[in-house]
């Protein structure tokens, strides 16, 4: 309080831009690319109500500190570990900062196969985003979610639509055969609650991440030879959350969001042919505005949203 009012306030650095290569001895390189966020919860109030500016962590403090705690580690790890490192850092080394949160999207920097072995030091760009947030307490009280962006997934069959709301405004016929694709936005809370709970090596949060995407493709397709029919992108979500919650005991909640990408069958007539349709489901209009989207969080019955 201050003057009567109350003030709920942080201040941060975002967009941080800051890439990290490792040379090991022994194997390739390594390659990261990270978007750094900083946000920090402070007692800083007489910055707001007057000028006096002491107790402000400058933010391009938290910028070079980054950078800093980028080089100080000297062996690979993953966006979630270098998160709890800064928050970590940043609410142990400063008394008024009572908290902090740092998100981290990283680029999925590919190693490059030639001839079928990876090379030593060359990348491509993938289309994937690896993504954050890591929230934490003074007290070592942590929150981490990790997620991804950009991960796209099509079936050219065994995906259809029926039995919807009819009204007047409905032009939308039933159909048991269309393409469906989608953007998967994803995000899920792991179960530890303080530092002290979060398991060492070898839990890898990069390897859960590879899983997680897997199962959530996989999940979608369906087996190889026979796939599986989606009725609705609502249902193929549920069946894709509920799968990584019966498989990864540590998360607690899965978001998705999938907007419906729709690929529109092209019909040509003509005037003396007003009929005759030239393209039958294997030519189409790709578009993606507009589009459904559709989105959910599944949680275990005693999690914490």
């Amino acid at each position: 309080m201050a003057e009567g009012f109350k003030i709920d306030q942080r201040h941060g650095k975002s967009r941080v831009r800051v890439a990290r290569v490792w040379r090991p001895h022994s194997g390739g390189h390594v390659m990261v690319e990270w978007e750094v966020d900083v946000s920090l919860f402070s007692d800083c109030l007489p910055s707001y109500t007057s000028d006096d500016n002491s107790s402000i962590v400058a933010t391009d403090s938290m910028k070079n500190t980054v950078y800093g705690k980028a080089k100080e580690c000297t062996e690979e790890l993953t966006v979630e570990r270098f998160a709890l490192l800064l928050a970590r850092h940043f609410t142990t080394s400063y008394p008024q900062v009572t908290g902090a949160i740092v998100s981290i999207v990283e680029k999925t920097w590919e190693r490059v196969l030639i001839d079928g072995k990876p090379h030593s030091h060359g990348f491509k760009l993938g289309s994937e985003l690896h993504t954050t947030e890591v929230t934490m307490k003074k007290c070592g009280a942590v929150n981490i979610i990790s997620g991804l962006k950009n991960l796209s997934l099509l079936k050219t069959t065994q995906s259809g639509f029926e039995g919807f709301v009819r009204d007047k405004y409905t032009l939308l016929l039933d159909t048991r055969e269309r393409i469906v694709a989608t953007e998967v936005t994803s995000s899920w809370r792991y179960k530890f609650e303080n530092i002290s709970q979060i398991p060492p090596a070898p839990f890898c949060f990069r390897q859960r991440y590879n899983e997680v995407k897997k199962v959530l493709s996989d999940t979608f397709f369906g087996p190889v030879d026979t796939g599986v029919y989606s009725p609705s992108v609502q249902n193929t979500l549920y069946l894709m959350a509920t799968a990584v919650l019966n498989r990864f005991q540590e998360i607690e909640w899965v978001h998705l969001r999938m907007p419906n990408l729709h690929f529109l069958p092209v019909n040509m007539s003509s005037k003396e042919n007003p009929n005759m349709v030239k393209f039958a489901d294997d030519v189409y209009l790709p578009t993606s505005e507009p589009h459904g989207t559709i989105q959910a969080t599944i949680s275990r019955a005693m999690s914490k949203l």
